[in-house]
This record gives structure tokens, C-alpha cells and sequence, in this order.
């Protein structure tokens, strides 16, 4: 087998209330992360603005932008200066009345690697995206890079085995989660730490389920009714916690993923092996009681 590794940074950070006060704290994160070895970055869900879907408010439909547009400009002059590839989070403004929530790759020499739409759209309290965003339409395709094929989903497609599998079927080197995700005023203390152990359990399920490393780059702080958790985390092909973020400040977090243990954890654990694809015809249905 061959040693191949890659360092990524996770840049957990607050929001902004305009995209040039972002840019400029995540370029500088950035820089710094670069600085001791990153290869790959991984920005946070919608990290170019507040939380916005907080509410049902038409006016925000005017944080939209095209594709290219200001962020992708931004970040891809960035990626190019620099040599990485960084995974940024927007809100994409596709035609009049026609959004989504969408993550863009950015080459190493700052082109668009490919772009991939949040499948899965959530609707509760605080959490209104299906006011704004479109369904993707992009499939779960992972997008070829200098650094590998990454398996792009974002937040609530978390939460979905489907996705990471079908990511993993597609050739995944790893899956990365951009997220926006916090507790409201009402949860105490015990609800806190559940969902929290949830989401962490969940997606380290993903990675033991396919055998690949799981990235995940959460916000942090309050914003309005919101308390953002951070505790981003990577996740080895075990679902061992190879690196994790705290709960409450900002910060550039780095991992080194060496791609061979997917090989090793794929041979003791061949679960796509022993996959019963003669009978999974019934998971295209929504419900069979």
C-alpha cells in the first residue's frame, strides 16, 4: 500500500455581519493554517454572513450571490496565492426565486472544481431553510481534487446514511460536513449534551459504516436565539476522534488523514463487500408499515 497523507484545517468561526468582515477573519485563519501545513480547508456552513434562516424574512434573499461571484472570486484568488484547495459554503442565488445552499471547491489554482447543493433541507424553530433553499439537484457525486475525491455534503445531510454511502459508492476518499448547527434557549443542560452526543455519534457511524475518515466543520458562538456548538471534529475510518474543536471560541484546527488506513479498515471490515444489494429494493420507498 501506498502512504499518502493530508493535512486539513477546520476553521470553526462565528458569524459575520457582512462578508468582508469574514473574508478577512477567515483569510487570516486561513493563512495561519498554511502556514503549518494545511492542504485542504474546510470552511463552516454559510460562513459568509450571519445565520440567517433564522427567520422567514424575504429581505435576506438579497444575501444570494451567483456563481462565480464575490465569495468564489475571493476564495479563489486565495486558493491560487496560496497552493490548497478550500471548500466554501454559499448562498447561492442560481435565478430569481431559484436559491440554494451550496458548497464550492476551489483548486489549487483557484478554478472550480465542482459545486455540490444540499440535498436534505430542514424545517423547525430557527432552522427555516426550506423558506429559502431548493432542494440540490447535483446528486451525491464527490468532487475530483489535487488532494483527492471529496464527498461534499452540508449540515442536515448529516444526519443521512444515504448520502454518506452513496458519496462512499462514488469513490470518496473522505466525506467533509460543512454545518450550521446549535441549541436553542429552550434545551437544558441534559437535552444539550444529547443532541450534541448524537451528532457527534452519528456521523462517527458514517465513517465506520463506509471506512473513511469524517470532517466536520461546525460555527461557534450566539447568534440571536441561537448557540452555535462548535466542536468540529475529524474522524478516522473507526470512527476514532482523531481531532475535535471546543464549544465556545474560534479556531483553526488541523489533522494529518493518511488515506491508506481506509485500505487496512476495508480489509478487516469489508461492509461493501457483504452489502445485500438484491434486497434493498424497498429503501427507495418512504415508509413500509
Amino acid at each position: 500500500m501506498t502512504e499518502k497523507t493530508l493535512t486539513i484545517a477546520l476553521i470553526q468561526e462565528t458569524g459575520y455581519k457582512t462578508a468582508e468582515q469574514s473574508y478577512q477573519a477567515l483569510e487570516s485563519r486561513i493563512r495561519e493554517a498554511v502556514k503549518q501545513g494545511a492542504k485542504l480547508i474546510l470552511l463552516q456552513e454559510l460562513h459568509s454572513h450571519y445565520y440567517f434562516p433564522q427567520q422567514e424574512n424575504t429581505d435576506h434573499f438579497d444575501l444570494g450571490e451567483s456563481i462565480p461571484g464575490p465569495t468564489t472570486q475571493f476564495f479563489s484568488l486565495l486558493a491560487k496565492e496560496l497552493k490548497i484547495v478550500i471548500v466554501t459554503s454559499i448562498f447561492e442565488k442560481r435565478a430569481s426565486g431559484l436559491y440554494h445552499n451550496t458548497a464550492v471547491v476551489l483548486e489549487q489554482n483557484g478554478e472550480i472544481a465542482g459545486c455540490y447543493r444540499k440535498m436534505h433541507i430542514p424545517d423547525d424553530p430557527g432552522f427555516y431553510e426550506k423558506f429559502y433553499f431548493t432542494p440540490g439537484d447535483l446528486g451525491f457525486r464527490p468532487i475530483q481534487t489535487s488532494v483527492g475525491k471529496l464527498g461534499v455534503l452540508v449540515c442536515w445531510d448529516q444526519w443521512f446514511p444515504e448520502a454518506a454511502r452513496l458519496m462512499a459508492l462514488n469513490g470518496a476518499d473522505l466525506l467533509l460536513y460543512p454545518t450550521a448547527i446549535g441549541w436553542s434557549p429552550e434545551d437544558d443542560q441534559a437535552e444539550k449534551q444529547r443532541q450534541l452526543d448524537a451528532w457527534t455519534t452519528v456521523q462517527r457511524g458514517h465513517a465506520i459504516a463506509n471506512g473513511l475518515p469524517v470532517v466536520v466543520c461546525n460555527r461557534v458562538g450566539t447568534e440571536e436565539a441561537l448557540q452555535f456548538w462548535g466542536n468540529s471534529f475529524v474522524a478516522g475510518p473507526q470512527g476514532e476522534i482523531l481531532a475535535k474543536a471546543g464549544e465556545s471560541s474560534p479556531q483553526s484546527m488541523l489533522c494529518e488523514i493518511q488515506f491508506s488506513r481506509t485500505e487496512t479498515v476495508r480489509r478487516i471490515w469489508p461492509f461493501l463487500r457483504d452489502r445485500r444489494i438484491d434486497a434493498y429494493e424497498h429503501l427507495t420507498q418512504r415508509y413500509l408499515g
